[in-house]
């Protein structure tokens, strides 16, 4: 594997079915993704490349109990809400989303009139614990090891902390 790869190469690509939008949502996000940490080899970062369209956000308000997170914006302009904080980006800036709790919430959301492209870099600490303090829902996401089959494996839950079962229930 080439641990190198131009930004040119990078193909960007709708997301699987299982993740995309449905419903109300489809209306405020959407957005094209293309991987880069996996095709160089990268094992502790992760990388992409997320493309969104005029009007849209790519992902729900968040925020990561675990992980860091580092967006660089490559076209176009937007906002970026952090806590409770909207702020302005364009092409060149760089935004900080360290772990942390509702005050480290953030999403990008294109309010251009040309999509904005923007690479993201993280950690790939797991298991991640991910808030959503928009809808108070909570995401458990967990990455293991490939299995037999070569094929990359994982958890991932998302509920509501009122809706949880008892630690005994059940036993």
């Amino acid at each position: 594997m080439k641990p190198i790869i131009n930004i040119a190469d990078v193909e960007l690509q709708a997301r699987p079915p299982a993740f995309a939008p449905t419903g109300a949502a489809a209306q405020r996000y959407d957005s094209r993704m293309g991987m880069i940490a996996p095709r160089i080899g990268a094992q502790k970062l992760g990388y992409n490349i997320t493309a969104i369209p005029p009007g849209k956000r790519a992902f729900p308000f968040h925020n990561h109990q675990v992980n860091e997170e580092m967006i660089f914006v490559l076209e176009g302009s937007g906002e970026v809400r952090i806590g409770e904080a909207t702020y302005a980006i364009r092409q060149g800036d760089f935004v900080a989303c360290p772990p942390g709790g509702k005050e480290t919430a953030h999403q990008v959301i294109n309010t251009g009139s040309v999509e904005l492209k923007y690479l993201a870099v993280s950690t790939k600490l797991s298991p991640e614990i991910a808030e959503y303090p928009d809808t108070g829902k909570f995401g458990v996401l967990a990455e293991y090891p490939a299995g037999a089959d070569g094929k990359p494996r994982g958890f991932r839950f998302v509920g509501r902390a009122e809706l949880g079962a008892d630690y005994w229930e059940g036993e």
